[in-house]
C-alpha cells in the first residue's frame, strides 16, 4: 500500500512564483528518490477558523497564503529513506536556496499517512 506525506505551510503570497520554482525543483528530487506522485495546492478557499482552521494552524500572516500539499510514496520505507537524504544531498539546498524568504519552515506542518481508502 501507497505512503502519502503532507505539508500544510504559510506562503509570501508576492513569492508564488519563487514557491513554484522551488516546488518543481524539490518534486525532481523526490521523484529521483522514489516518490510516484505530487501535488501543491494555493489556497484560494481557505477561511479562518474561531477555534481552528488551516490559517491559524500555520498562524498565517496577512501576506501569507496557505500552500497544502502532499507527495506519495509507494511505502513509508521509501519516503523515510528519501527525507534522511535532505542532510546529505546538497542538490537540496540547491532546489531551494532561499526557501526561508518564501515560506516558513517553522511554521509548517507535516507528517506522514497511512491510506485508508485508496482508489
Amino acid at each position: 500500500m501507497t505512503y502519502i506525506q503532507g505539508f500544510l505551510a504559510p506562503v509570501k503570497t508576492a513569492k508564488k512564483a519563487e514557491y513554484t520554482e522551488i516546488a518543481e525543483k524539490s518534486w525532481a528530487l523526490f521523484q529521483e528518490y522514489g516518490a510516484i506522485g505530487c501535488c501543491e495546492g494555493w489556497g484560494t478557499d481557505v477561511p479562518d477558523g474561531e477555534v481552528t482552521s488551516f490559517p491559524l494552524a500555520v498562524r498565517k500572516e496577512a501576506d501569507e497564503t496557505v500552500v497544502f500539499s502532499w507527495i506519495l510514496w509507494p511505502d513509508k520505507a521509501t519516503a523515510d529513506a528519501c527525507i534522511a537524504t535532505m542532510e546529505s544531498d546538497p542538490r537540496w539546498e540547491e532546489a531551494m536556496p532561499n526557501a526561508s524568504e518564501v515560506f516558513s519552515l517553522k511554521r509548517m506542518i507535516f507528517g506522514g499517512f497511512e491510506p485508508l481508502i485508496e482508489r
